[in-house]
């Protein structure tokens, strides 16, 4: 099995309410509007979605994947998509938690986890078995990590105006 990994977790302030801050997670257009390859989610009824994200992975070249998710937690301080049941190749972890530091101040606690499997290298690139998996996924964690970075920096700055 030649499996790529990557992750990011961070947490940050807005200067926004816990009641707006969680609004703005619920909704899918933010996240197709300002995370950078993020080329399309698909709601299918309230408790799952279709992500397509296009990336450029090292060795491997720029590839759009699909990642059918569902809805595993949606309370007041928590937002968390899984992976679907039955999945076998595509999994996205996607988790926001929310924490009121006062009336007009939030924290955000994020993480997404990406890992994609395939039986061998080759089912993503003929180059990737010499790259090897340690690799690839290094050049995907520093996709993931520089997409959500500019997710955070946008999201702040759509939330404070």
């Amino acid at each position: 099995m030649f499996t790529i990994r990557a992750g990011y977790n961070d947490s940050f302030e807005v200067n926004a309410p816990l009641e707006k801050v969680r609004g703005f997670f619920s909704d899918a257009r933010n996240f197709v509007e300002l995370m950078p390859n993020v080329e399309s989610i698909n709601l299918i009824g309230d408790q799952a979605a279709r992500w397509t994200i296009r990336a450029e992975i090292p060795f491997i070249g720029a590839m759009s994947q699909s990642f059918n998710v569902e809805l595993s937690e949606n309370t007041e301080d928590r937002i968390e998509w899984i992976p679907k049941n039955g999945e076998t190749q595509n999994f996205l972890r996607y988790s926001a938690d929310f924490v009121e530091k006062s009336s007009e101040k939030t924290l955000v606690q994020f993480s997404q986890m990406v890992e994609l499997r395939r039986k061998a290298a080759r089912d993503f690139h003929l180059l990737a078995s010499l790259a090897g998996e340690k690799r690839v996924s290094q050049g995907m964690q520093a996709e993931v990590a520089g997409m959500i970075k500019k997710f955070v920096d946008r999201t702040k700055e759509k939330l404070e105006r």
